[in-house]
């Protein structure tokens, strides 16, 4: 089997029914899909396939024989992040990161399937199933949106929230 993972065709010798996220991480050594609830519910696992974001854990390697899989190592680099990196940096929209390459690359999908500007309402329905303990979301939301936008970051400077009274937000 071979697979196109973030522009590198790779030859892959797991069985056929090993789940994309163990050909992944244990493979590969690309470490940003997580194995969250590893039944599908949880989103840490969330790669595109083919431009459309799949639950890893739930994806049979032999599925996707010969697909584009593009995983959070793909989108950018430390020097270069992708606008949706780049705003959930600046919108500090991650704390432990366990969940955050899962709904970096559901926001990928959903911005570049919108093409421009999304509502809200678009963005949770895109994160639906990606669950964050850290978080209460909001400024997950905020990012998603900022980057819809195409607003540019100094990444020298996180934003502040309203809920960020000392940081100059209002609350």
């Amino acid at each position: 089997m071979k697979l196109i993972v973030n522009g590198m065709e790779l030859d892959i010798v797991s069985q056929p029914l090993t789940p994309l996220l163990h050909v992944l991480r244990d493979e590969l050594d690309i470490t940003s899909p997580k194995a969250g609830c590893q039944q599908g519910g949880c989103g840490t696992c969330t790669v595109l396939v083919d431009g459309e974001p799949r639950r890893s854990c739930l994806t049979a390697v032999a599925t996707v024989d010969g697909a584009s899989i593009t995983t959070v190592e793909g989108l950018g680099d430390r020097d270069s992040l992708s606008p949706v990196q780049a705003a959930f940096h600046h919108h500090y929209a991650a704390q432990c990161g366990f969940c955050t390459p899962g709904m970096v690359i559901a926001a990928t999908a959903l911005i570049e399937r919108a093409g421009g500007p999304v509502d809200r309402e678009d963005a949770l329905d895109a994160l639906g199933g990606h669950y964050c303990r850290c978080t209460g979301y909001v400024k997950i939301i905020d990012a998603v949106a900022a980057a819809a936008r195409g607003d540019a970051f100094d990444m020298t400077v996180t934003a502040a929230g309203t809920s960020m009274t000392n940081l100059g937000g209002t609350s």
